[in-house]
């Protein structure tokens, strides 16, 4: 049996008023995802348990079979494992995003996009001065360049680091154009990521990284925001849990690290990206290639997300529209001639476009394929899924429906 994930990050919304009242599904043409709910069955799942943050990182865990209760530590670790940053067993990893503050608030938490050529040179300059030994003891810290604006801190210890449990921050993202005061870090270790998020400001102010982009109309990287922290899980590989050989497709570091740690292979594709740029077709391509050498293969698309983090409603029906044509509709003609077959199509959060944030809540599956009886429901979206008598309260649970 071979099996295929598509993820359309965050695709699940609300009625939206420039849609005719439709969501983005709803709206956009996707016969390929409709014919996987009529040819077999559409539902509904909870990705994200009370009391964690509506995140990609908890979600993708949760939808590919692990309870995130269980095994979520902290998103930033997950992206260090993608990064290949190994992490000792008293270490944390604490995501580093490079933002644009104006006037004290949020304007744009992916600092206009930034390259990755110049997220590095502002983060080589970072690490330049805030890196090394932590004052009063033989602690250190590290800077490693990401993706984009997306970046790690590592603090290193041999003891005790100064972060817990109690330690709270706030993924950027969810505070679009909001005051930064009460969603700076506080609890323990909270007074050094703020230091450091403070004087990252000086760092960064002249830098010819941001001088450029000024001159050019572009937002600069004003400074670091630090959250997300954790230390290294340990989770059960995904072969010893299900017996299923996997393969991970995407422009994320954060899905790369979550399918690394569970022992999938990691596939770069040139053009795929994390942002509207995609190139959904090199992906589709390269999902089928994979399922030829795996048993399960996940082609995780973070267009819809991003499209819904800028407000833009037209371009969130756009990115669905390219995933349904150049992704599911090339699977469904290929995954028949490997033999046995399913398919499963899921976001793994909602991100409403009237926030423009993660949002808590159940969001709508896809499921069809050798084995899998129709329900003869007419389309994949919210409201059939809502409607639909297979609504799980767990989203980890969903995994094992959909292998069988």
């Amino acid at each position: 049996m071979k099996y295929a994930i598509v993820i359309p990050d965050g695709c699940a919304d609300e009625p939206q008023a420039s849609l005719g009242g439709k969501t983005p599904l709803q709206a956009a043409r996707t016969p390929n995802m409709d014919r996987i709910a009529r040819t077999g069955y559409v539902g509904s799942a909870n990705n994200v348990p009370p009391g964690l943050t509506p995140a990609s990182d908890v979600a993708t865990l949760s939808l590919f079979g692990y309870d995130p209760l269980e095994v979520y530590t902290g998103r930033s670790p997950l992206e260090a494992a993608a990064m290949g940053i190994q992490l000792g067993p008293n270490d944390w990893a604490i995501r580093c995003n490079l933002v644009n503050i104006d006037n004290g608030e949020m304007r744009d938490f992916t600092a206009g996009h930034i390259s990755s050529p110049e997220g590095s040179a502002l983060l080589a300059a970072i690490d330049k001065a805030l890196s090394g030994p932590v004052p009063g003891g033989t602690d250190r810290l590290e800077f490693h360049a990401g993706v984009s604006y997306r970046n790690c801190l590592v603090y290193r210890t041999s003891g005790t680091a100064p972060f817990g449990a109690q330690t709270k921050t706030q993924p950027p993202h969810d505070i679009p154009d909001q005051p930064i005061g009460e969603y700076l870090p506080s609890g323990p270790g909270s007074e050094l990521l703020r230091l450091l998020m403070d004087r990252s400001r000086e760092v960064l102010g002249q830098h010819p990284v941001n001088v450029a982009r000024k001159s050019s109309g572009k937002r600069p990287a004003t400074q670091i925001w630090l959250w997300g922290q954790g230390r290294a899980p340990s989770i059960q590989l995904f072969a010893e849990r299900y017996g299923k050989r996997g393969a991970i497709i995407s422009g994320v570091d954060l899905v790369r690290g979550v399918g690394i740690l569970l022992g999938w292979k990691r596939i770069d594709v040139p053009g795929v990206t994390d942002y509207l740029d995609n190139d959904y077709a090199a992906q589709g391509r390269a999902t089928i290639e994979a399922l030829r050498d795996y048993d399960i293969v996940c082609a995780h698309v973070e267009s819809p997300d991003e499209a819904s983090h800028e407000g833009k409603a037209e371009e969130k029906v756009k990115a669905l529209e390219e995933i349904d044509r150049h992704i599911v509709g090339p699977l469904l003609e290929a995954m028949p001639t490997m033999g046995d077959w399913r398919i499963l199509v899921s976001p793994d959060h909602r991100t409403p476009l009237r926030t423009r944030a993660h949002a808590h809540g159940a969001v709508p599956f896809a499921i069809a394929g050798t084995g899998v009886a129709a329900k003869g429901q007419p389309s994949y979206d919210e409201a059939v899924a809502a409607q639909s008598d297979v609504a799980l309260e767990h989203g980890h649970a969903l995994m094992r429906r959909f292998l069988g």
